[in-house]
């Protein structure tokens, strides 16, 4: 090449390599279409329950941190949907909601066995199970002016409990003292959630309430632990909760391994605690994107501040623990499924 040519070859082999070196830098980004999808959507959290009881405490705090850890970072709004203990969000969310990842609920945990043990026609294996806040200690407890105020005193005085609807915890496990054990009490069901059972308790309606998460009772009734204004019977789980050493556990009164196991399955869904789930057939990428979610959401510090100011045990329950729970409990032999049935029949 003459030699006065080489500056302008140097020169176009410069801009050349330039070139090259900036191309990746002015293609637009490779799309996410989880991000895309989510980007200009909202998702509705359905709440199966009234306004201010517990469900509603633990859903309304994390759908105020689940949008950042979803891609696209879509809000996410709470709706209340009370009824027949929940089970109307539960049936709900099954049949007739959205199936693209933009509707999520959480409902009772009793859904889980309702239909092995119940009236509900759905398929718990097939929601899309998303995660649980935590695993559940429940309680049953009396008002102060009850004359029912410890585990021996509901064999011996006549009693009422509230309860939601049938299937709930708030009447299966009242059923299961009177049913299981002869305790002397009538269940008053129907009310919408438990904010309600706790007023009419406090109206005298009636005399206190089953299937009362522990975790409620500390996040939100504190002054009625300080006052004395409620008595705890018994507490209800797979084994005690460290806060409670000296209030009866209802497993341990079980008289014979076959009652235990009845028990067992029963009380089971209190693992669940408090779940979050979406419908069946969700795109697996939509799915994936709102466990991961979840998940995050579970180790994130702002979530965890205001889940502490507010009381709240976290101690979260993985989807995929859910789903082999669920596969253990429908694998339980008929004959004891029917006998456990009949003991939460009212």
């Amino acid at each position: 090449m003459p030699p006065s040519h080489r500056p302008a070859a140097i020169l176009g082999y410069a801009l050349l390599m330039l070139g090259t070196m900036l191309v990746p830098l002015i293609l637009p980004a490779q799309a996410d279409p989880v991000a895309d999808f989510y980007r200009d959507r909202g998702i509705t959290m359905v709440i199966g329950y009234s306004a201010g009881g517990g469900y509603d405490l633990y859903a309304r705090v994390l759908a105020r941190h689940l949008g950042k850890h979803i891609p696209g970072h879509p809000r996410v709004l709470p709706q209340n949907m009370p009824g027949a203990g929940s089970l109307k969000a539960a049936n709900f969310i099954y049949s007739l909601a959205a199936r693209d990842g933009t509707v999520i609920a959480t409902a009772t945990r009793g859904m889980a066995t309702d239909p092995l043990l119940g009236e509900s026609k759905f398929d718990p294996l097939k929601f899309t199970w998303i995660g649980s806040m935590t695993s559940e200690t429940s309680v049953c407890a009396t008002w102060h002016t009850s004359q029912v105020k410890s585990w021996a005193d509901i064999f011996s005085k006549d009693f009422t409990m509230g309860g939601s609807a049938a299937g709930s915890e708030t009447d299966s496990f009242a059923l299961l003292l009177r049913n299981v054990f002869g305790a002397k009490m009538k269940l008053i069901t129907g009310y919408p959630g438990g904010n309600d059972i706790n007023l009419a308790m406090e109206r005298g309606e009636v005399d206190g309430r089953c299937g009362w998460s522990w975790s409620s009772i500390r996040s939100q009734k504190t002054s009625w632990l300080k006052e004395k204004m409620i008595s705890l019977i018994v507490q209800l789980g797979m084994e005690k909760h460290p806060d409670l050493p000296d209030v009866p556990l209802l497993l341990d009164f079980a008289r014979t391994p076959e009652q235990r196991q009845i028990l067992r399955l029963v009380l089971a869904s209190l693992v669940l605690g408090r779940p979050i789930f979406a419908p069946p057939e969700v795109p697996e990428n939509h799915g994936n994107a709102l466990r991961n979610a979840f998940d995050a959401t579970m180790r994130d510090p702002q979530f965890f501040d205001e889940a502490a100011k507010l009381d709240l045990e976290i101690s979260p329950v993985a989807a995929t623990a859910i789903h082999d729970l669920l596969v253990e409990l429908y694998r339980t032999p008929k004959a004891t499924v029917e006998k456990a049935s009949a003991a939460i029949q009212k």
